[in-house]
């Protein structure tokens, strides 16, 4: 059941709206006043406020704009109450980031409308998109459509990439998020012996370089393209606007891109105290996974980076998994799982 924060200074509109909403379904918590109904939402976050604009001690333009200021609040879908002779000062309220409003006096019609349109303006976004075909395109236009986010990535251009160049390098200034189209990207670092160490590999449907843009920092790696690829160029603008501005918005979005940053976490523990055996096939199975089954073409030498080891011990490490069945290794770097249950019990 949604909750409801109605703050109003007048009695009889107050109790009046709030009976109507309740008839309806909602939760209900009334204000009579801006200092009121903030300290109500601290203590229980609505899903909505409907707030009037002229109150005594805090008017309705504060409460927005302490809800824009703090983390808690911020993204609260928030309607102005306004009567006609305040219509002129609207516009403060829009600029502010209200959602809606509506003039007093309004009917029951005009109130439900409004809150239903408001509490389902996210709902049809989707849990999950299909990254690969075209799902760029459809998380972005629902974005921006949902967060009025009228210039968010207005132009997706496709930008072509050849072979062994340069995304980024390690130290550079992050100014854009990257999403990959086509092809592999390998994200690397290479450490005081200048031997490489692949950190992750991006696949189609993949978005990189986010993670600077949140915590303000340089590149800690570089971005290689090992093939032909196509990439989506996101300003940095654009990106911080898609997650400040709209909460829901923010979480489906993170969710994209939470799995890779576990997955990173999960290699790094492994590398730390999996053995060698184990750190190959861990490899070679997660690798599996991302091709759906199909060959991995990787050469040994970037295979052998990202386990971080030397390319003599895999190549010895996969000889003995093929020996034993487990794997089939294709001329010139190919690799094909057999027995995917088996090798990941493989001899730990």
């Amino acid at each position: 059941m949604k909750t409801i924060l109605l703050i109003e200074d007048n009695e009889a509109i107050r109790e009046n709206t709030a009976e109507i909403l309740e008839l309806t379904g909602y939760t209900v918590e009334t204000a009579e006043n801006g200092k009121l109904g903030v300290e109500k939402a601290l203590a229980k976050k609505p899903d909505l406020v409907i707030c009037d604009i002229m109150m005594p001690v805090l008017d309705g333009y504060g409460v927005l704009h302490i809800f824009n200021k703090n983390p808690q609040l911020s993204g609260v879908p928030f309607i102005f109450l306004t009567a006609k002779t305040e219509r002129n000062d609207l516009r403060k309220g829009m600029e502010l980031g209200a959602d809606d409003y509506l003039t007093k006096p309004f009917d029951e019609s005009e109130l439900l409308s409004a809150i239903e349109g408001r509490l389902n303006r996210f709902a049809h976004l989707k849990p999950d998109y299909d990254l690969v075909h075209e799902g760029l395109d459809q998380f972005m236009d629902d974005a921006r459509r949902v967060g009025n986010l009228q210039s968010l990535s207005a132009d997706r251009k496709v930008h072509p990439v050849r072979k062994k160049q340069y995304i980024y390098s390690e130290g550079d200034e992050a100014t854009r998020l990257y999403f990959l189209k086509s092809g592999r990207v390998k994200a690397v670092r290479i450490n005081t012996d200048g031997k490489e160490l692949i950190m992750e590999i991006y696949t189609p449907g993949d978005f990189f370089g986010y993670l600077p843009l949140l915590d303000g920092r340089r590149y800690t790696e570089s971005a290689i393209t090992m093939e032909d690829s196509e990439l989506h160029y996101i300003p940095m603008e654009d990106f911080q606007q898609l997650l400040l501005a709209n909460q829901e918005v923010s979480q489906h979005f993170i969710q994209l891109l939470a799995g890779r940053v576990a997955e990173r976490e999960e290699k790094l523990v492994g590398m730390a105290y999996n053995s060698l055996r184990r750190r190959v096939a861990d490899t070679v199975l997660r690798l599996h996974n991302q091709q759906n089954g199909e060959i991995i073409q990787l050469s040994r030498d970037d295979l052998a980076a990202i386990v971080g080891t030397a390319t003599e011990s895999l190549i010895r490490t996969l000889s003995e998994f093929r020996q034993d069945g487990l794997i089939e290794v294709i001329a010139p770097a190919g690799i094909r799982v057999l027995q995917a249950e088996k090798l990941r019990r493989a001899n730990w």
